[in-house]
């Protein structure tokens, strides 16, 4: 194996690694409420990871099944719908992040809260270095999760906000009775 070998492996390692830290600091950008409603939901992880599972299996099955037919056209629609719940996936992941992140605070958090993503998302994509289980079962589990987490949270912003009921102070209301 020549130098450039080595380079080219490199360098495909560490693009995709920024690649995933970029998503989430993407996700944290244009999605802040999922994104912290998310994090939340990874304190059941195993609930997640079902959810995300059973959720992006019928997508991940009709997409497979489009994706065979021979219309080039079909085969986009197929391999675009086996992609959308891992692009969601990563937004819902975003919340692992910072999770992380919020694991190793710093002063900057309270002007700078993307900061947290950032290091936790340096550190997972870390984790995805380690041979076997980082290259194929953590990446997948952070999506399958995220996924869940994602679809969980976008079930928890669409629930009406009831207002809380005004709070009266008895004995202002005593005093002018």
């Amino acid at each position: 194996m020549i130098m450039a070998d080595v380079l080219k492996i490199l360098l495909i390692v560490i693009g995709l690694l920024t690649v995933y830290v970029s998503y989430w600091l993407v996700a944290q950008a244009l999605f802040p409420r999922v994104v912290e409603r998310a994090r939340e939901h990874y304190g059941k992880p195993v609930r997640i990871t079902l959810i995300g599972l059973v959720a992006a299996a019928l997508p991940f099955v009709i997409g497979a099944a489009i994706s065979q037919h021979p219309n080039p056209a079909l085969k986009i629609t197929g391999v675009t719908l086996m992609l959308v719940p891992a692009l969601l996936g990563l937004v819902g992941s975003a919340g692992l992040a910072q999770r992380i992140g919020a694991g190793l605070p710093s002063p900057a958090d309270a002007e700078q809260p993307w900061r947290r993503v950032l290091r936790g998302g340096i550190l997972l994509a870390l984790t995805f270095l380690l041979p076997f289980v980082g290259w194929i079962v953590l990446p997948i589990w952070a999506l399958l999760s995220g996924f869940g987490a994602f679809l969980l949270s976008v079930k928890e912003l669409r629930k009406p906000v009831v207002p809380a009921p005004p709070v009266i102070n008895l004995t202002q209301a005593q005093g002018t009775a």
